[in-house]
């Protein structure tokens, strides 16, 4: 009986690994329709949101039959609370990547993102990858020395976010008020994804210690 509950606990971390794929992939499918006005790759991250959203509601529920049936300690109760609070942060980058190509879609045949702000938006796609990339390792080897590291990585897209805010504030914007807040929507989106990513992080490290990280700063 304890060979079977442990198997389930391991599948619901391979079920976390395969939602920050699934993220990792839908974010730099919406970066491309966002920089290139493909609408089919923004509708493909648009429709395929759905398998994010399922994986969350079944890992919950199995994760709540878990705790209802077994009623686990210690370590175990810490897997399958923290698994509860990643599924969220996952599913709600999933629906960050969607807005973004929501953008994409709803400024079609045009491109979203004027010329200057180009090669910002890609660099907070980039990061944006490396940060679900190192996540998902995260997930999958429950390496601290990652999980802390990655905040990091945030400050980089802090940065960028910070960079896009002082071009749409100079007063020689030349693109209008539409743009504008497009623009700042999508900064907002990848910098929440940032932060979710970090969260999840956070939570591999008080799933493997007891303790929350910033306890050790």
């Amino acid at each position: 009986m304890r060979d079977a509950f442990h198997d389930e606990l391991d599948s619901i971390g391979q079920t976390l690994i395969d939602m920050g794929h699934l993220v990792g992939t839908a974010v730099q499918l919406a970066t491309t329709a966002l920089l290139t006005a493909d609408l089919k790759i923004a509708e493909q991250v648009i429709s395929e949101d759905i398998k994010i959203d399922n994986m969350q509601h079944e890992l919950d529920a199995k994760t709540l039959n878990i705790l209802v049936r077994e009623q686990p300690v210690a370590g175990d109760l810490r897997t399958l609370i923290s698994s509860l609070r990643m599924s969220a942060d996952l599913e709600r980058m999933g629906d960050l990547a969607h807005h973004i190509a929501k953008v994409a879609r709803m400024r079609f045949p045009s491109t979203a993102v004027p010329p200057e702000l180009v090669l910002t938006i890609q660099e907070m796609g980039d990061v944006l990858s490396r940060i679900i990339t190192k996540t998902t390792g995260v997930l999958r080897t429950h390496d601290l020395e990652s999980a802390i590291q990655l905040e990091k990585d945030d400050d980089e897209m802090d940065k960028l976010h910070r960079k896009l805010f002082l071009i749409l504030l100079d007063d020689a914007w030349p693109h209008g008020i539409e743009t504008a807040i497009d623009m700042t929507l999508l900064g907002r989106y990848y910098e929440r994804c940032a932060d979710h990513a970090v969260s999840v992080c956070r939570r591999v490290y008080f799933l493997v210690t007891g303790e929350y990280a910033s306890e050790q700063a």
